[in-house]
């Protein structure tokens, strides 16, 4: 499986991270759905299952090399790889467009979003009373999800802990946005804003030889809600993954028809017309991150009127319909090259 990728097939697997690793951080948006419109979905779930008992019989006994290629290292290592590269610079200039010209970033990710309904639909025949009812199940999970409340930041480290495990589900199950859980759960800003933040206010004190912040009880006990938040992540996708290999493998057509359903669902979460709902203190000023940015609570959604502004991001929407159509094209022309 490693060895028939091109440079170029790593490249571009490399790009696929990239895209990955901004959209689960853009609340609405999950990164499942880029793996499964991407066509490596099946392949990363696979991946992750490998990361089982047999896995860590090679590490601890130095097998190195044949842990490596059991759990296909390279090519986890290539998508993570493009993740974290994404989130200290993809998602940095996403936050941007988001401040800037938040109505069109939300057509985009709409359109895109029609488009990935449209590409995993398009081959998909087994339709029947199975199918239909796990099809609307997905859909009302999805909507119910989109206009719950969101509750208090909780800095507790098994609540941390269980955000990690929670805030995967957008890279394992399609349609599930694992940001817009954390903003639910209240954690969105406290574990994917002010401890990244953290972090990186920490590598540049450590390359500047400034080791002040070992006495900075804020700035540790960020590093440390981070440290959980990740150790949570890991065991979510793991846990999560062997769960979706399973039933994938038993229940294939039920579990495409409940993806597509939460995918449906998710299209009122990233509804381009809404007006965001921010946090604010008993007095009714408004609450601030670390970065200066208004923490947000929650969306109102309305129908927008015709106008200019309107007609130009219904333009957005459609780029975003052809940017998946585009990827679909070249998944195509991937494989009959590889054939």
């Amino acid at each position: 499986m490693q060895s028939t990728r091109t440079f170029t097939d790593r490249l571009f697997l490399f790009f696929k991270g990239l895209g990955m690793g901004a959209a689960n951080k853009v609340p609405g948006v999950s990164g499942g759905v880029v793996a499964f419109v991407a066509g490596f979905y099946e392949e990363f779930i696979y991946s992750l299952q490998k990361v089982n008992k047999t896995a860590f019989k090679l590490l601890f006994n130095g097998r190195y090399k044949s842990f490596f290629n059991y759990v296909n290292g390279r090519f986890l290592g290539i998508l993570f790889l493009g993740m974290v590269v994404s989130y200290f610079s993809v998602s940095k200039v996403l936050d941007y467009f988001l401040t800037h010209y938040e109505l069109y970033v939300w057509s985009t990710f709409f359109g895109m979003i029609i488009g990935s309904i449209y590409y995993i639909n398009k081959d998909f025949k087994d339709w029947n009373y199975k199918t239909i009812t796990s099809l609307a199940i997905g859909i009302i999970i999805g909507v119910s999800i989109s206009f719950l409340d969101p509750a208090k930041e909780n800095d507790n480290l098994w609540f941390v802990f269980f955000c990690g495990i929670i805030s995967v589900s957008g890279m394992t199950l399609p349609g599930f946005s694992g940001s817009f859980i954390l903003i639910l759960l209240g954690n969105y800003v406290l574990l994917l804003v002010d401890s990244v933040n953290a972090l990186s206010d920490t590598f540049y004190d450590i390359i500047s030889g400034n080791f002040d912040f070992i006495r900075n009880s804020e700035r540790l006990q960020m590093l440390k809600v981070l440290a959980v938040f990740t150790l949570g992540s890991v065991v979510g996708l793991v846990t999560f993954s062997h769960v979706i290999s399973y039933i994938l493998k038993h229940y294939k057509n039920i579990t495409i028809s409940a993806i597509i359903g939460f995918i449906i669902g998710s299209l009122g979460v990233v509804w381009p017309w809404k007006e965001t709902i921010y946090k604010t203190s008993e007095q009714g000023e408004f609450l601030y991150d670390s970065t200066g940015k208004k923490i947000v609570s929650n969306y109102t959604r309305f129908i927008p009127e015709l106008n200019s502004e309107t007609f130009l991001a219904i333009a957005y929407i459609v780029l975003g319909i052809l940017i998946v159509l585009a990827l679909e094209w070249y998944g195509h022309k991937t494989k009959k090259v590889n054939a």
